[in-house]
């Protein structure tokens, strides 16, 4: 199986950016792993569909018909972390061969991108800013991993 992890917009902050090298250096021992930031140019003036219609064409042009495409948005399915790790060795039991997870911009995600998605992950009903939100779920997966691999990282269970 293959993940790959798109998100909108530069992360800013290097301390932001310093985690999720962390994160993507520790993943790559557990699996193929992608990560991608889209740099929507978008006019300050532009309407919310507009912002949605630009990401939506970037969005499209990094992920194929074959994608199990997962949006994370608030609104979507709660896990703890072992019912994570299970969601995850699922789709590998399963043999998902493309798992893609996609964070949006400010307005969420366009029509055409939900229509296009499997299913969608809330990381918590709190709302986080797009850019904390990479660590966060980075470190979620790699936690994921260790939990099937039986690894010590993860110690609420």
């Amino acid at each position: 199986m293959k993940i790959k992890f798109i998100v909108v917009g530069k992360t800013s902050f290097e301390y932001l950016k310093t985690g999720i090298d962390i994160y993507l250096k520790r993943l790559k021992h557990y699996v193929s792993f992608d990560y991608v930031e889209l740099h929507a140019k978008t006019p300050k003036s532009a309407k919310e569909a507009d912002v949605k219609a630009i990401e939506a064409k970037l969005f499209l042009k990094h992920i194929s018909k074959d994608d199990f495409l997962v949006l994370l948005d608030e609104n979507g399915k709660k896990f703890d972390s072992i019912g994570f790790s299970s969601w995850i060795q699922n789709h590998q039991m399963i043999n998902t061969k493309n798992l893609v997870f996609l964070v949006g911009g400010p307005y969420g995600f366009s029509e055409e991108i939900i229509k296009r998605s499997k299913t969608k992950i809330s990381l918590s009903p709190m709302t986080f800013s797009h850019q904390m939100i990479r660590v966060f779920f980075l470190e979620q997966i790699y936690r994921a991993f260790t939990i099937i691999k039986g690894e010590p990282y993860h110690h609420g269970s």
